[in-house]
């Protein structure tokens, strides 16, 4: 199979991210080593090694989710598949080009991009593991595994321990966290007291619905479309 111009591209970048971020000195290095019209590379990535930088992260994405396809997951109980799946997202990374990708996203200018970016591979997971929630819990685990993923990605580049053994010791705890949560929200709610008084607080949030088609929008309010 030949290899796409993008794939081209974004493979000559990553020899020239450690050095030079993903800047336009990385870009036009790639254009020049992957034997690209300049016109076509910009033509592909209008903003760049910024977009050469998104194209990275959802080509990470993309092969976690061949992982999660490839393995037999019916054995595990589900908070060790997430991690499974969190786990061979990040396993396959590239550490340097994930730093300078935290770096780059984390300017005010590329902030959303950021976020959408983590959004995306939370909702990638949620759905690979056949989440079929339609409303606020929709948006509520993708929220919380966006935060588990975020803050792991933040304790994988710092982690100098054999195996990243102490990274993935860091995402067990944070899904206990999230699991121990649920348990209190979900006692809360069957409360006789604190379910009437959170009433009024989940009759709004049953408004909340999730997208019917995927954009870059996280969802709409009040119907699905």
């Amino acid at each position: 199979m030949t290899e796409s111009i993008e794939t081209r591209l974004l493979d000559a970048a990553l020899m020239h991210v450690a050095f030079d971020g993903w800047s336009e000195t990385t870009f036009r290095a790639a254009v020049d080593d992957a034997g690209v019209d300049p016109v076509v590379a910009r033509g592909l990535f209008p903003r760049g090694a910024v977009d050469l930088a998104v194209a990275y992260h959802k080509a990470g994405d993309a092969e976690m989710l061949r992982r999660i396809e490839a393995a037999d997951l019916s054995e595990m109980r589900f908070r060790d598949r997430v991690a499974f799946a969190v786990r061979a997202r990040i396993e396959d990374a590239d550490r340097e080009a994930v730093r300078r990708g935290t770096t780059l996203f984390a300017l005010p200018i590329y902030a959303p991009d950021g976020a959408k970016l983590i959004w995306g591979t939370a909702d990638a997971i949620w759905t690979a593991l056949g989440d079929t929630s339609e409303d606020y819990n929709w948006y509520s685990k993708r929220a919380t595994l966006s935060a588990v993923y975020s803050s792991t990605v933040l304790f994988w580049l710092g982690d100098d321990s054999l195996g990243a053994e102490a990274t993935w010791e860091f995402l067990d705890r944070r899904i206990e966290d999230v699991m121990r949560f649920e348990k209190v929200k979900a006692g809360v709610q069957d409360h006789p007291v604190l379910g009437k008084l959170m009433a009024g607080p989940m009759a709004l949030l049953s408004g909340l619905k999730a997208p019917g088609v995927r954009s870059d929008l996280p969802g709409s309010v009040g119907k699905q479309g």
